[in-house]
């Protein structure tokens, strides 16, 4: 059993490793809000948006595998660069504000968990992300991004800790509830901001060729262009599966957790990761409590530096520069650059107390803007036969 786990977790890719960074803290604060305000009645949502997560995502690796570069640089090469940079510039500012309310509801979570000063750990938090990005390799930083992703089973196990009513979890996952109420649909909107994110597309394009060059397949990222095995494709769009699929269940859990306990007791008013799992405390007792706010740090120390890094792949690629995790500080400076200044002012955010929720909120709309003329590139590249070949997108796919 303990052999066949080992093969399976060498199996899993950056697809489930993107799909999990998806409920960092600030996707957990909605999805809590959402079970808090809304009970049972946006699960619906889980399955709504998986097919969306999946064939988008799917998309992006494709284009990193079988071009040999990340995302932003096939775009500067094939298509208009004023997009391009409008959307990175839009993606680098939201990122970095995802990134401060994402290490706050890290502090918060730590400081309720051991005790301390909130900045010790927003201190700790911050410097340990920046050393685990910038120094250390990309081989064994991948492992441990692996082994964040497994965190996000406190939510699960949170979940059936509490008592719940499957039968209404059902009936209102397969019969859409829909109530045509503005904060309703603001919900819905915030929900699939928070699922379907553009430094996700970024992330795992780049993610792929960093696979590419570690298998030796090329030597460098934008440079050459690699020979792909249908069943690399293949087995690249079954990870991507499986990935947003765990991250779907998350969010899930997630919801019926916050639903079952503080909705059926009339807590609504829920604005952080951190509140949430305070408020599960007197409901579901400390051990829901533990796992709810351990959650929180685990999917931070795995998102963040996901979140930085997509932004570094992003602003290389669009102005030329050296990139790529699988390099040393001094081979690519100006990436590992990035990377540092989007995780400090992050902190600085942090630093600052600025109402999480209003950053979020902005964060949202920026991605709202980025996301569309993203989302039509990465489709045209993906059925542009001169760049993808015979792995252009099929009719079916």
């Amino acid at each position: 059993m303990l052999n066949y786990l080992k093969k399976l977790f060498k199996k899993i890719g950056p697809g489930f490793i993107t799909g999990a960074a998806d409920d960092d803290p600030s996707g957990v604060a909605t999805y809590s809000q959402t079970g808090a305000i809304f009970g049972f009645s946006q699960l619906w949502l889980v399955f709504f948006s998986f097919p969306f997560m999946v064939v988008i995502q799917q998309m992006c690796g494709r284009i990193g595998m079988v071009t040999g570069k990340g995302l932003a640089g096939v775009i500067r090469i094939h298509y208009s660069k004023p997009v391009l940079y409008f959307a990175v510039s839009l993606l680098v500012i939201a990122n970095t504000i995802n990134i401060g309310a994402d290490l706050g509801a890290m502090a918060t979570s730590a400081q309720m968990l051991i005790g301390l000063p909130y900045l010790f750990w927003l201190f700790l938090m911050t410097g340990f992300i920046v050393i685990l990005e910038v120094f250390i390799t990309y081989k064994t930083y991948s492992k441990i991004l692996k082994y964040l992703a497994l965190t996000l089973f406190a939510y699960v196990l949170t979940a059936f800790i509490v008592k719940l009513d499957w039968g209404i979890i059902v009936k209102n996952t397969v019969f859409p509830q829909i109530q045509f109420s503005g904060d309703y649909l603001l919900n819905v909107v915030a929900i699939l901001g928070t699922t379907i994110s553009p430094y996700l597309f970024f992330w795992q394009a780049s993610q792929e060729v960093e696979e590419e060059i570690v298998d030796g397949k090329i030597s460098d990222m934008g440079v050459g262009k690699p020979r792909v095995p249908q069943q690399n494709v293949t087995n690249m769009h079954w990870d991507t599966i499986v990935g947003m699929l765990f991250s779907q269940a998350i969010m899930f859990f997630i919801i019926i957790t916050t639903a079952a306990t503080l909705n059926a007791n009339g807590i609504t008013k829920i604005e952080t990761a951190s509140q949430a799992a305070e408020a599960l405390r007197p409901l579901a007792g400390n051990l829901a409590y533990l796992l709810f706010a351990a959650g929180i740090i685990g999917t931070g120390l795995l998102a963040v530096p996901i979140l930085a890094g997509s932004s570094a792949y992003a602003v290389a690629e669009t102005i030329g520069l050296k990139e790529g995790l699988s390099k040393k500080f001094g081979q690519t400076p100006g990436f590992y650059g990035v990377i540092a200044a989007s995780t400090l002012i992050g902190m600085l955010i942090s630093w600052l107390r600025i109402d999480p929720i209003k950053a979020l909120y902005y964060a949202a709309a920026l991605n709202g803007l980025a996301a569309p003329p993203l989302m039509a590139l990465v489709i045209l590249t993906a059925n542009n036969k001169k760049i993808m070949g015979k792995f252009v997108n099929k009719r079916i796919a």
